[in-house]
């Protein structure tokens, strides 16, 4: 890159980060590795609002789930010893565990296939949000309640915290060493990584390390909140520089690359974007392996593109910034090009809400004010592009939904391992159904839910296994679908629910789906 071209890419890498060039405001950091060099390294916003301290080469974050890559680069480390091996069942390290209704294999793990539910949704359904103090072995033991699974082990991907909290374990329990040293003396210190750090409570004293936060519903800023212990799903410290010599490592490291990005493949023969720990997927006619990271108040991107030498790392301290969208366009200034095509004609046929009746799931579009769509799935918001058929995507890193109108009422969407489904437009004006007051019950929660009047309205009351929790609100999607916003740390999330009926037409449990929990049955007691 020569030397015109750099500070073009300076500047406009400024440009992206002007929004938080202020010192009211939290903000971001971003740097460029180019052919073997950190070419870029920028901060606006600050890292201590309370303190006045801004963000620096010196700051460092919570990176969240772009620790999930270093837990697999542990696992393989063993696997090359010959001390694990990918095909090895869960259960040879966690007797724990249930026998499931297929084997849950190590890799399984690795790659997002095993169907194990999210613990941290887990939690949630249980009546814990992420700001709700909780101890390591309750995380476990939500996971070891579990006797049924998202899907069968293989067939399908899901993102799944539960996944890496396990993997990390499997470390501890081979080594008889605590994975913050194992990453430590194997990982860190050999790289020279002296800002990287596993940090698994908030508790612990970190120098340099920016706080999180959220926006505050009137306006400004609120520290960002979480009470769970942390482990191999997502517990490291780091910064850019740190980033940027792991990403150097890894370029010159073929065999942990060559380990890391083995992808697996599904029944239906599609490919599964999701290696171990990583991401694999085309942007702009590239090969991108990237992961992202997501706390409250911290916000990753960690991108890497081999055919041109680059790699992306933008980590923020302000729960609204997008990291990913950032990176996508430090990624565009990097090869001075557009990377997304442009969007058909004809955007406003899909504002409104469709339904999956299998699931049952919605997804609900709207026209921003600048004529962009976002699309909302669970309470998370996301942005559409186009792919070169017509069709729409969800713009992040896992490709696992597109979507074309085969009329004004019926949506065809694709998810992951190519499954496609007919989801049904669904207006609002659907009532509640009248009989769905009553006590449900999830021995897999360990958790009643009482819908109730509540000040003339209904609402849930979960009784957990760690405390009850405040109501959730409860609104129709269908005659007899139903949404459950939760409160969160996070964001106003959603779960929906399908009402299930005796044949004498009474209420006898709900089917709950939530972004990682997947057909839930709750019995009505």
């Amino acid at each position: 890159m020569g030397e015109l071209d750099l500070l073009k890419l300076r500047n406009r890498v400024a440009a992206l980060l002007a929004p938080w060039d202020r010192p009211d405001s939290p903000g971001a950091s971003v740097g460029v590795v180019r052919d073997g060099a950190l070419v870029v390294q920028a901060s606006a916003g600050m890292a201590s609002l309370e303190l006045g301290v801004k963000l620096g080469p010196q700051s460092r974050f919570r990176i969240a789930s772009v620790s999930k890559q270093f837990t697999c680069a542990a696992v393989m480390r063993l696997v090359a010893e010959g001390r694990v091996a990918v095909t090895d069942a869960v259960q040879q390290y966690f007797p724990e565990l249930p026998q499931y209704e297929a084997p849950v294999t190590i890799d399984h793990l690795m790659h997002n296939t095993s169907g194990l539910r999210d613990m941290l949704q887990i939690m949630q359904l249980g009546g814990c949000d992420l700001g709700v103090p909780v101890r390591p072995k309750d995380l476990l033991a939500g996971i070891a309640r579990q006797r049924t699974l998202n899907f069968a082990p293989g067939s399908r991907y899901l993102y799944s915290n539960s996944n890496f909290l396990l993997l990390g374990l499997l470390v501890e329990r081979v080594t008889g060493t605590p994975l913050r040293d194992y990453l430590a003396t194997h990982f860190f210190a050999p790289q020279g990584m002296t800002q990287t750090a596993m940090v698994e409570t908030v508790a612990q004293v970190e120098p340099n390390l920016a706080t999180g936060y959220l926006a505050a519903p009137g306006g400004g800023w609120v520290r960002a909140q979480h009470g769970f212990p942390i482990h191999g799903e997502g517990a490291l410290v780091s910064s850019v520089a740190d980033l940027a010599l792991w990403h150097l490592a890894y370029e010159t490291d073929p065999a942990l690359a060559a380990s890391l990005e083995a992808q697996s493949r599904f029944p239906t023969e599609v490919v599964n974007h999701y290696a171990r720990g990583l991401m694999i997927a085309e942007v702009g006619g590239l090969r991108t392996i990237s992961h992202g990271g997501l706390w409250p108040g911290y916000r990753t991107e960690f991108l890497r593109v081999p055919e041109i030498g680059t790699g992306i790392i933008v980590i923020t301290n302000c729960g609204s910034a997008d990291a990913y969208q950032i990176g996508q366009s430090v990624l565009e200034a990097v090869v001075d090009r557009p990377l997304a095509l442009a969007m058909p004609q004809g955007l406003e046929r899909f504002v409104g809400r469709f339904l999956d009746p299998a699931t049952p799931q919605t997804v609900e579009f709207a026209l921003a004010a600048d004529g962009s769509l976002t699309g909302t799935s669970f309470g998370l918001p996301f942005q559409l592009r186009a792919n070169a058929d017509g069709s729409l995507r969800a713009s992040r890193a896992s490709p696992d939904f597109t979507a074309h109108l085969a009329s004004d009422d019926v949506l065809v969407v694709e998810e992951d391992a190519g499954i496609r489904g007919h989801w049904q437009r669904v207006a609002d004006g659907a009532s509640l159904p009248a009989d769905l007051a009553g006590t449900y019950r999830s021995d897999e929660m360990a958790a009643e839910w009482t819908i109730a009047l509540h000040d003339g309205t209904l609402r849930v009351a979960v009784d957990g296994p760690v405390l009850r929790t405040a109501e959730w609100d409860i609104v129709p999607i269908s005659p007899d679908v139903v949404r459950f916003y939760l409160p969160g740390t996070l964001a106003r999330s959603w779960m929906e629910a399908q009402v299930e009926r005796d044949a004498a037409g009474a209420i006898s449990g709900l089917l709950v789906n939530s972004g990682r929990v997947k057909r839930l049955a709750l019995r009505r007691l």
